[in-house]
């Protein structure tokens, strides 16, 4: 397994190839996956962490059913662009994962992703309840929207538009 930078990223993937999202939280992981065509980013259900080795089991499982091809994972950079114990959590995960998978995975700073997500759920009505099920998968699926974005913007400027 590999860290890549989004646009090492870039290069890694071919057509078709399948990113997910993911937003680490200390009692769930939330998921979203991109499209083939990776331009959407949709919510997937939460995977509530227990154990790592059972975490780790987990996503893999989810990574070979829907043919993953990279993580693009949340990093919690704190609003000032230091790195507290979150940030430090959210490495020392991937660093850890890489005994497990061959999956590349690529930081993507998810400074008020959260805050996106929470204001998406309301802005469509979504219950408090409701909103505390779905708000690691919302916060996942903003994570991944702008690292597509950001891909989309490098390929359309290696293609000379």
């Amino acid at each position: 397994m590999s860290i890549l930078t989004i646009e090492d990223l870039s290069t890694f993937l071919a057509p078709g190839d399948i990113i997910a999202g993911l937003d680490l939280g200390t009692t769930t992981i939330g998921l979203s996956l991109s499209d083939k065509g990776r331009r959407f980013a949709n919510p997937r259900p939460v995977i509530n962490r227990k154990k790592f080795t059972l975490d780790a089991q987990v996503l893999l499982a989810f990574a070979e059913k829907e043919q993953v091809k990279a993580f693009v994972i949340g990093l919690p950079i704190n609003m000032d662009g230091s790195s507290g114990p979150r940030a430090q959590a959210t490495r020392a995960f991937v660093r850890t994962m890489g005994d497990k998978t061959d999956i590349p995975f690529t930081f993507w700073d998810e400074r008020l992703s959260t805050v996106a997500a929470e204001r998406a759920l309301l802005e469509m009505d979504v219950s408090r309840k409701k909103r505390a099920e779905r708000i690691d998968s919302a916060a996942a699926t903003f994570i991944l929207q702008g690292a597509l974005d950001r891909l989309s913007s490098i390929e359309r400027s290696a293609a000379g538009e």
